[in-house]
């Protein structure tokens, strides 16, 4: 077979096209899991190509990036270096940089690591096939991380699921501009998805056999999807929607934002079975000068509040959160309201993070000027108190009946099996293998750290015993 050269390399010929493999590595946040899943739909319909189990068996690797936490650029360039070790071995090999990390550098990583083929925003993932094919035909570097919104869901094929969740997006970018946050310059401003392509991407997953959808969104509860009448569906009455799909029993939902959680998303609380007893809702803040200074546009009274009134309608609800410790000119007055606002709504799980400047952002404008030593202490508090409070709820569930979706085997004895209760908790539990992709009511037996131990009650109806409200 013909060879060829490129600066002075001999290229081999490039495998068939039913033979080529894609390696994804994923950063950050649950929307990047769903995009590399979507990547790899793409590479399917298009190229034929199926997902490497190791980088050292694919013919093309992707990196998803995610420019939310500290370094992340430096992850970014550290992974791109012990990829271009494999491609000195094989120059045929692909190299794409996608997610926000690409969206904000552009082909600025070309400069860096000159070996990249591709590089691509969130926005434009539906456009990789042809930018691969672009790579192959013109063997220079492909470039796009342009922001085409609704274009990306229009042309990514159906998708394609094996197992019993599945993670659907339903919005994308944020119109929040807080000061610390590079996220609306990395995947734009906010905007949704057709409710009905909403709704149809659900139903063809549940005819799948998917039991359980998280829907997903930079600000997910800002959805606001066009409907075939002309009229504008909010994110309740999408929820309403969903719930009464055949096949679905369980609806998870995030990242929401407190600015967005009008009364009608209140009031499905009270309404739909379906949705979980978990609610993800970021305050980053206890102090109203913080927060403030953050742009979140909530006070601590008017989240606590929010929250109150979601308790109304579902007393058992587990609430976890994100919380930003050290931010510029944050006092320990300012840190102990954060404590206080801890302590009064009883969060069970946190993301807690220590500030640090992100380029771009209004707030790294500031002066940094809690010190290290102060901010880690702080966050060494914080965390400490969340744990406790989440090993109280874990106490308080054991001798309860959980329904667990069972998923997968358990990480720790792949002879158990593994699942997420309502409250998004993990049980691990003894039970056959024709459970897994099914619910199943779990005695719980025992609270761990991070995990719950239980025993099968296959005789228990397969109904779902909520936690008991916290005195």
């Amino acid at each position: 077979m013909p060879v060829a050269r490129v600066n002075g390399r001999v290229r081999r010929p490039l495998p068939p096209l039913v033979t080529r493999k894609v390696f994804i590595r994923t950063f950050g946040c649950q929307m990047n899991e769903y995009d590399s899943n979507r990547m790899a739909d793409g590479l399917r319909a298009s190229h034929g190509m199926t997902v490497a189990e190791s980088p050292e068996e694919a013919d093309v690797l992707l990196l998803n990036t995610c420019s939310v936490r500290e370094k992340a650029q430096a992850k970014v360039f550290s992974q791109l270096g012990r990829w271009r070790e494999l491609k000195e071995d094989n120059p045929d090999l692909v190299i794409g940089v996608g997610g926000c990390v690409a969206s904000q550098e552009g082909d600025a990583i070309l400069s860096r690591a000159p070996y990249v083929d591709l590089i691509f925003g969130p926005q434009t993932l539906h456009r990789l096939p042809h930018l691969l094919a672009g790579v192959y035909t013109s063997r220079q570097p492909q470039v796009d991380v342009s922001f085409p919104e609704l274009e990306k869901f229009d042309h990514l094929p159906p998708p394609r699921k094996e197992g019993a969740a599945a993670f659907v997006s339903i919005m994308e970018g944020c119109s929040k501009y807080c000061t610390f946050c590079i996220v609306p310059y990395t995947r734009g401003e906010e905007f949704s998805r057709r409710f009905d392509d909403v709704l149809a991407e659900v139903v063809e997953l549940a005819e799948q056999g998917v039991r359980e959808v998280t829907l997903l969104g930079q600000n997910v509860n800002a959805y606001r999807g066009s409907m075939h009448g002309g009229d504008q569906a909010d994110f309740a009455l999408l929820l309403r929607y969903v719930s009464e799909i055949d096949g679905l029993d369980r609806i998870r939902y995030t990242t929401s934002h407190p600015v967005d959680f009008n009364d009608r998303l209140v009031d499905v609380y009270g309404d739909l079975d379906k949705l979980v007893s978990h609610l993800h809702l970021p305050v980053q803040s206890g102090s109203d000068r913080i927060l403030s200074a953050m742009k979140r546009r909530y006070t601590a009274h008017s989240y606590r509040r929010l929250v109150q009134r979601i308790r109304m309608q579902r007393p058992e609800l587990s609430l976890s959160s994100d919380f930003i410790v050290g931010f510029p000119g944050e006092t320990e007055d300012d840190f102990e309201a954060t404590m206080d606002l801890v302590h009064g709504v009883g969060f069970d799980r946190s993301f807690s993070f220590i500030y640090s400047a992100r380029p771009g952002t209004p707030a790294a404008e500031l002066p940094d000027d809690v010190p290290m030593d102060i901010k880690k202490r702080r966050l060494a508090h914080l965390q400490e108190v969340i744990d406790a409070q989440a090993s109280r709820v874990s106490e308080r569930m054991v001798g309860t009946v959980q329904r667990v979706l069972v998923d997968r085997p358990s990480k720790k004895d792949p002879n158990q099996l593994a699942g997420r209760t309502d409250n998004n908790r993990v049980a691990n539990f003894d039970g056959p293998a024709a459970l897994l992709g099914r619910f199943a009511d779990v005695v719980i037996t025992e609270a761990m750290a991070n995990s719950l131990r239980g025993r099968l009650q296959p005789t228990h109806p397969a109904t779902s015993s909520r936690l008991k409200a916290t005195a």
